[in-house]
């Protein structure tokens, strides 16, 4: 399948293919009666994510935290996701900036974990937990991302935590989810889509704060 080039290539234009990064459908705050559950008319909740839901609820109140979804996921090597990624994903679907989501926003939430882990899975050819700088520059151009090595080398680095040169399945959502925000951020200052724009240092520094991973 042919990508359009995206920031970060020679002559880019913005990622146009659907994804997890490049605007899916129903991504929080877009208009979509068709979309995920929390989003507009609420569906009916499977039962097996009811019985996930309930298993973390630990304090029954109907709504979970960043640390109880922790306790719900692990990476596809059997180590726990890292806190940061599940605040970050609970900020996805916390429409009321409680810090918590519901059982709607839950399931939303993980029918995207599922299509997080399909394209990690896809790229994890060695089955290993983790992938290396090219097949994340492979899962990026899945999701509409035509960035450079160079750029996937600084990705690499900034979200491998344990100096293996490849990251696992809660860092890529981390990175992904950031990927995304910027290029949203960078595409509501260039109205004009050339690739490029001028900006302020206030604006840039407070880029750097708000998307700091």
């Amino acid at each position: 399948m042919a990508h359009q080039q995206g920031y970060g290539a020679p002559q880019s234009t913005y990622p146009s293919a659907p994804g997890y990064g490049a605007a899916p459908t129903g991504y929080p705050g877009q208009t979509n009666p068709g979309g995920p559950p929390g989003f507009g008319q609420a569906a009916p909740i499977d039962p097996q994510i009811q019985q996930w839901f309930s298993s973390v609820d630990s304090d029954r109140s109907g709504r979970i935290t960043a640390l109880e979804l922790q306790k719900a996921l692990v990476n596809t090597n059997w180590t726990p996701f890292n806190e940061e990624t599940c605040r970050l994903m609970i900020g996805m679907f916390d429409k009321d900036l409680s810090g918590t989501i519901d059982i709607y926003e839950f399931q939303a939430l993980w029918h995207y974990i599922q299509q997080w882990k399909q394209t990690f899975d896809r790229y994890d050819v060695n089955k290993s937990g983790s992938i290396e700088g090219t097949e994340l520059q492979q899962a990026f151009r899945t999701m509409g991302y035509n960035v450079s090595p160079q750029f996937v080398q600084i990705v690499v680095v900034k979200f491998d935590h344990h100096g293996r040169r490849a990251i696992t399945l809660d860092n890529f959502i981390q990175s992904s989810v950031m990927l995304k925000s910027l290029t949203d951020a960078f595409r509501q200052r260039d109205p004009s889509m050339t690739g490029s724009i001028r900006i302020s240092y206030e604006d840039f520094m407070s880029l750097a704060v708000l998307y700091k991973p």
